[in-house]
């Protein structure tokens, strides 16, 4: 004899209800349910595991390189076996000289990578990255300035440009809020502070001396040259620290990829939702900036690389992430090794590809290809 509670609802021995499955709700295609015990589950999109785990393997396979490759070569045998722990005759060149730099490009192509796909989520558009809105330049113009009357100290440098990244996001959501946030005028206005702040900093330039200017143009191209664990650690700890927020915004990107009628008609509050998504991108890319430099196109590629691989409604955060550190490590080690011994900032290859594909963008843009 089956059991039923008042109401005709089937019941447990104990008189509890018994949840029944919805009718008419089908699962979205390309997604597999998992499921925590009896009460928790969740949607995973497997192409979307499939990239990242590929991604991993692939960062994990040019990290190992860049350890071996230089003026010396390490077998990664060798390699591996230093960061295992074993004891090594190439201890030095892996742990000392290699692995510090490799762990700053990480974390600066993590975090570019992050900032780049929550800033173009809230714009909507794929032209909206921190170094096309005048976030970099922001970070740029104010390191260059202090740099121009004295201050060149590297523990002071990063606490500036994130100052100058965070004042520059600020001035462009002001001028282009206009009882909401349209994602045209956002960009448009952001790229009108990127010129303006550019010619700023060229001011600042001009008015200093010329070792001053030089060590100001090495930077503004955006280098991993001389970088240490000194920059690893205030860039790892923030990184930890903005971990919470950040899986928050993976939540909370879901709920802005909607159109804005059907967010409201949900309750989201799109101005809050919005404002901290990308509070949060300029963070991320104002810390990034203040360890390597503006580091450019990094942040506009791999959040449309990452959402190309896994084709999902909203831009994938660890995808990008991923993305964002396999660009910055690769091209600096071929920024190492192209011209050896010579050495050129990893900018200098990061923009060589970011540039065409950004025209590329705007051709598209302008065909219809996208909005």
């Amino acid at each position: 004899m089956k059991l039923r509670t008042a109401d005709g609802t089937p019941a447990t021995p104990d008189g509890a209800p018994v949840a029944l499955p919805a009718r008419g709700i089908t699962r979205p295609a390309g997604y597999t349910p998992v499921r925590f015990g009896a009460h928790a589950s969740f949607l995973v999109h497997r192409r979307a595991v499939a990239a990242a785990a590929g991604l991993a393997v692939l960062l994990a396979a040019v990290s190992v390189l860049y350890l071996s490759v230089g003026e010396s070569f390490v077998a990664p045998v060798e390699v591996l076996r230093v960061l295992s722990g074993e004891p090594s005759a190439h201890q030095l060149v892996v742990e000392t000289l290699r692995a510090p730099r490799l762990v700053v490009g990480l974390l600066v192509g993590t975090a570019f990578g992050i900032a780049g796909a929550l800033v173009q989520t809230v714009a909507r558009n794929p032209l909206a990255s921190p170094d096309i809105i005048g976030v970099s330049q922001g970070a740029a113009a104010v390191t260059v300035g202090a740099m121009t009357f004295g201050i060149t100290s590297y523990t002071v440098m990063p606490y500036l440009s994130v100052a100058g990244g965070i004042l520059a996001a600020v001035l462009v959501y002001l001028f282009a809020w206009r009882g909401g946030l349209h994602a045209t005028r956002f960009v448009l206005i952001g790229i009108g502070f990127a010129v303006a702040l550019r010619s700023l900093t060229s001011l600042f330039m001009t008015k200093s001396d010329h070792l001053v200017a030089q060590q100001a143009q090495v930077w503004m191209t955006g280098s991993l040259n001389g970088r240490g664990w000194s920059e690893v650690a205030p860039l790892g700890w923030t990184l930890l620290v903005l971990l919470p927020a950040v899986l928050w915004a993976a939540h909370a990107q879901r709920r802005v990829g909607v159109d804005d009628d059907t967010a409201t008609a949900l309750g989201v509050r799109l101005g809050r939702v919005r404002l901290g998504l990308v509070a949060l991108g300029v963070v991320l890319a104002s810390v990034a900036t203040g360890a390597a430099g503006p580091v450019d196109f990094v942040a506009l590629l791999a959040p449309q690389i990452a959402r190309r691989l896994t084709r999902t409604a909203q831009i994938p955060l660890l995808c990008s992430a991923l993305l964002g550190a396999v660009i910055v490590v690769s091209a600096d080690l071929l920024a190492r090794r192209l011209f050896a011994p010579t050495e050129l900032p990893v900018g200098v290859l990061t923009a060589a590809v970011g540039a065409p594909y950004l025209i590329w963008l705007i051709i598209r843009s302008r065909s219809g290809g996208t909005s």
